[in-house]
């Protein structure tokens, strides 16, 4: 299975952005976004990059693949679902991204990044509707609820994440148990509800070309 293996911290440069691929690393001093918000390689800080519309397009793409930690081969795929979709093809998108299972994970704070999360599942530590897991990409659906088995319970990951999250933190189309270590995904999120980290619909363009 193919996947990315470099630092995590150089894509979040290379986007001069955060993507909080990292954990809690993201919201200390030690991001390296910031003293070093400039590319990385040995022309970072003189390179000149090009403004064209393509440009802005291919960047806000992969911001957004790379936040959701796929390869181009998968987004693209998650692109011709939501173009077969009735409805807005970027807000589908979105919905799509946010529904699989490693971002759920995430989402719910049951894991400290979306990486955590993506290994969490592949060890089949976790269960749908009672059934072990082991995909990250698992589509999940209305009414499905996920919880940490049994005998992964004591993981100290799961209860460092949990104590960092709020109940203002909390997305709306989502629940936690922390008593029983669980999360019930209640919907397919709306658009609006959903805080996103690009602009969908310059991926839209730049795919329609």
């Amino acid at each position: 299975m193919a996947r990315y293996t470099d630092a995590s911290c150089k894509l979040c440069r290379r986007e001069r952005t955060k993507l909080f691929l990292k954990g809690i690393k993201c919201f200390t001093d030690k991001c390296p976004i910031e003293n070093r918000n400039y590319p990385p390689g040995q022309h970072g800080m003189s390179r000149r990059p090009r403004i064209s519309d393509y440009s802005v397009q291919l960047r806000e793409k992969q911001k957004i693949r790379r936040t959701y930690g796929l390869l181009e081969k998968q987004f693209r795929g998650y692109f011709e679902e939501a173009a077969r979709r009735k409805g807005i093809t970027g807000e589908n998108l979105v919905r799509i991204l946010e529904s699989r299972f490693d971002n759920t994970l995430y989402r719910l704070g049951l894991a400290p990044s979306r990486k955590s999360a993506r290994q969490l599942v592949l060890h089949r530590h976790l269960t749908v509707n009672g059934k072990t897991v082991n995909i990250p990409s698992f589509m999940l659906k209305a009414g499905d609820v996920i919880q940490v088995r049994e005998n992964s319970r004591k993981m100290q990951i799961f209860h460092d994440s949990m104590k960092r999250m709020k109940e203002n933190m909390m997305p709306t189309w989502l629940n936690l148990d922390k008593a029983n270590m669980s999360g019930t995904f209640l919907k397919v999120p709306d658009r609006a509800e959903i805080q996103f980290v690009g602009n969908e619909q310059l991926v839209v363009e730049l795919y329609s070309k």
